[in-house]
């Protein structure tokens, strides 16, 4: 029995513009052209699946998309845009319809273009626990899109981290999807209030990779893609109401997920409502004739994905053009997945306005893709990000001190930014082009904040070689300093290209080259050693952070962008308090991986085993240059299951120094029909307080922050005791409650609330007496 796909509801000009096409026209639409593409390896086996012909033949029957006009190799904004405005006028007037294309390019760390701001890698924003600020970063980092013509951002990377020796966890936000979900939805209505619209990526499964190896087999079970790896994917659809989504490159289980009806149409569409456009990820399409070897030839790799629910085949077209034309032809594939991908296609270019659109106003002639808004953003996030892993006092460093700054990342620009920065990304195809853009070291930065002061400076060692012969140099700089900052870590790059990034997996967890070594000679000076870890994944640094030998303190900065040299700076000064907290838990080992702090109680460690997999320091962990207490944690001691109920805390700052808590709260629910982690953040909220001062902290949280899929695959919030907690890390119960949720089970709906709000109570100078009530910022963007 053949099925035949529902058509999406769409505009009466969207239909009669349909009703139209050719064939040709059709497929034109749903697939990308890549202007630039070269010889510069920038998408996984590139070179292997390039097409090529000149654009005025490639668009005879026209364009779905324009693929990375101004992030593909260095160009002038301007004369591109120049370029583009007269690209889309031709479009526009010498095809029979005169639908513009869509323009797309990567975002994740800002717009990857040359010029353009390069705020912290998203490991940084989770970090930072700020969704407003990430909204706020979205939002201009989209302006700077629209202003250029571009459409589309490829961003944000939802995927949860589940092993850090994965490549690309720099792209990711955190190993508790919570977070991920609420920073991530934040970054999606940054984006698309200025109109251009946001892709999710990678739905779903790409980060449980075996082994942390890049497109390797993943082996997750229903209940782990349910309860951890698509609930960010649900809230940025749901509540974020994201306009595209991307696949995952990943095969579940042997079904590749760019030919799973299940996830793609059956689970984004009938379940969550999403109506936006599904894009493949580059090549995901061939891929399943060249890599998963579940189609004969590139037509049946187009009729699988396009019959599962892929709508555009990115970044070329060479499976939805001539294969499936030819497929579709002969009877084999029904063209109704042809018009329902058409009509979804252009219901988005409706949306955004392209139908409109007449390209006849002039381009920008100037435009500035760094101003001081985009670099005061840039500095707030890359401070907030800063991790503050151990101190003895060392930290703050004194104005008047003598200060060796060392190691291969202290001097090196590109060691502030990840895999997906322009610079990184690019502009190392291209080592004559300059940056583009300030963007000052950690030496240089230091050296800014103490004009006065006797900064030294050695490298070391490299990132990854062996060379030792620059550690005698280290050795004596900082032997005649007061305190050393050794700056170590990773080089972001793609595919065997760096440390980290797209294609750089790793079998230890152990700083690259080295490294290590080079921190060991420093530390036999005698010095007091500053550690600084400028790196896009947790490394394994028990010897960095336990023991007498151990360095005075560890600063953790993951890719903290154009600003992060400054930012650093300013920590390891006083000039700004860390308040930055770990995302993802630090490793004890590579061996101990896959981990992941929402472990069942058989996650841990036990007696019956002598492999210890508890982290060197948990999630959530994150030292200030002051104190906090955390008292009174209270709440009714019952709830009906699917319901709401408050949670207060009292937060103090027991310190001399005006500093920032992040406010914590974590539940376990003692018993459950399935296992159940023993620590789960359920809300989070940043309070700033003066020394002295105490702020009561009041969440509302919907019971369904503690569904999960029961035996039958069903989501619900079951009856039972839960226990909670408030305290600094996941691992520390400062102070506790219990409470009950009473049955029946309710079963979890869309229309459930998903997220927890925050309202911060102060005593307000002037109103003795009085309960002043002060509404900070969310614990996401509801």
């Amino acid at each position: 029995m053949t099925v035949v796909p529902a058509m999406p509801t769409v505009s009466d000009r969207v239909r009669s513009l349909h009703a139209r096409m050719t064939l040709e026209e059709k497929l034109a639409q749903l697939v990308g052209f890549w202007v630039d593409q070269g010889g510069e390896v920038v998408a996984p086996m590139q070179g292997e699946m390039a097409s090529s012909g000149r654009l005025e033949e490639a668009t005879e029957h026209g364009l779905g998309h324009l693929t990375r006009v101004y992030g593909t190799r260095p160009v002038d904004p301007v004369e591109r845009a120049a370029w583009l405005w007269a690209e889309q006028r031709r479009l526009r007037t010498q095809t029979r319809l005169g639908i513009p294309a869509l323009v797309h390019e990567e975002c994740l760390t800002g717009l990857a273009a040359w010029q353009a701001a390069t705020f912290p890698t998203p490991l940084a924003w989770g970090a930072a626990f700020d969704p407003e600020l990430v909204q706020e970063m979205g939002a201009l980092i989209g302006t700077s899109m629209r202003e250029l013509g571009v459409h589309q951002g490829l961003a944000p990377v939802l995927d949860v981290v589940r092993d850090p020796r994965w490549g690309r966890v720099d792209e990711c936000i955190g190993e508790d999807p919570y977070l991920v979900g609420t920073v991530g939805t934040a970054y999606v209505r940054g984006l698309q209030s200025t109109g251009v619209h946001a892709t999710l990526k990678h739905f779903v499964g790409y980060s449980a990779s075996r082994a942390g190896r890049n497109h390797a087999p993943v082996s997750a079970g229903p209940r782990e893609l349910a309860d951890v790896l698509l609930p960010p994917f649900e809230m940025a659809v749901l509540d974020g109401g994201v306009r595209s989504v991307m696949n995952s490159y990943a095969e579940v289980d042997g079904v590749p997920m760019a030919a799973d009806p299940t996830y793609l149409t059956d689970l984004l569409r009938e379940r969550w409502g999403f109506d936006g456009v599904v894009v493949a990820d580059y090549f995901a399409v061939a891929f399943l004739h060249v890599m998963h070897a579940v189609a004969a030839d590139l037509g049946e790799a187009a009729a699988l994905s396009l019959t599962a629910g892929i709508d555009i085949e990115l970044p070329t077209g060479e499976a939805y053009l001539a294969p499936l034309a030819e497929r579709v032809r002969a009877g084999l594939v029904d063209e109704a997945f042809v018009d329902r991908a058409v009509l979804r296609a252009l219901a988005q270019k409706e949306e955004l306005g392209l139908l409109d659109a007449t390209f006849e106003e002039e381009p920008p002639t100037r435009i500035d893709l760094d101003s001081p808004a985009h670099r005061a953003v840039a500095l707030r996030l890359a401070e907030e990000s800063v991790v503050l892993l151990t101190n003895d006092g060392t930290l703050p460093l004194s104005a008047s001190a003598r200060v060796a700054v060392l190691g291969p990342n202290a001097d090196r620009a590109e060691a502030l930014m990840g895999c997906y920065s322009f610079a990184n990304h690019v502009l190392a195809h291209h080592p004559e082009v300059p940056m583009g853009f300030a963007i000052p070291t950690v030496l240089e930065a230091v050296r800014a904040q103490l004009p006065d002061a006797d900064v030294r400076y050695a490298q070391g060692c490299t990132v990854e070689d062996e060379d030792r012969s620059g550690f005698a140099e280290a050795v004596a700089v900082a032997s005649q300093a007061d305190v050393a900052v050794v700056v170590v870590g990773d080089h972001a790059g793609l595919f065997g290209r760096g440390t980290v990034g797209e294609g750089n997996d790793t079998e230890t967890l152990e700083l690259p080259g080295v490294q290590r070594e080079l921190v060991d000679a420093v530390l036999a000076t005698g010095t007091p050693v500053v550690l600084v870890l400028l790196t896009g994944r947790p490394y394994a640094i028990a010897w960095a952070v336990e023991g007498p030998h151990a360095p005075a303190a560890v600063l953790q900065s993951f890719f903290p962008g154009e600003e992060g040299g400054a930012a650093i700076a300013r920590v390891l000064l006083g000039l700004t308090n860390p308040s930055g907290h770990l995302p993802v838990s630090m490793p004890r080992s590579a061996g101990a991986q896959p981990y992941s702090y929402l472990h069942p109680t058989l996650g841990g460690p036990s007696e019956i085993t002598s492999a210890d997999s508890t982290p060197v320091l948990p999630f959530g962990h994150g030292l200030s240059y002051t104190t906090f207490e955390r008292t009174g944690l209270v709440l009714e001691p019952q709830v009906a299951a699917g319901g709401t109920f408050e949670v207060q805390v009292t937060v103090r700052n027991t310190g001399t120094v005006a500093g920032t808590d992040l406010v914590q709260l974590y539940a376990h629910d003692v018993w459950a029909s399935v296992t159940r982690p023993q620590a789960q953040l359920l809300g989070y909220q940043r309070v700033g307080l003066a020394p002295g001062e105490h702020a009561t902290v009041r969440f509302s949280v919907p019971t369904t922050r503690l569904a999960f899929s029961d035996r039958s695959m069903t989501r619900v919030v079951e009856p039972g005791t839960v226990e909670l907690w408030v305290g600094p890390s996941c691992a520390e119960k400062e102070t506790t409650a219990k409470f009950e949720i009473l049955g029946p089970v309710h079963v979890v709906t869309s229309a459930d609330p998903r997220v927890v709000t925050a309202e911060v109570l102060r005593d307000v100078p002037g109103t003795p007496g009085a309960a002043a009530h002060e509404q900070e910022r969310p614990v996401s963007v509801p």
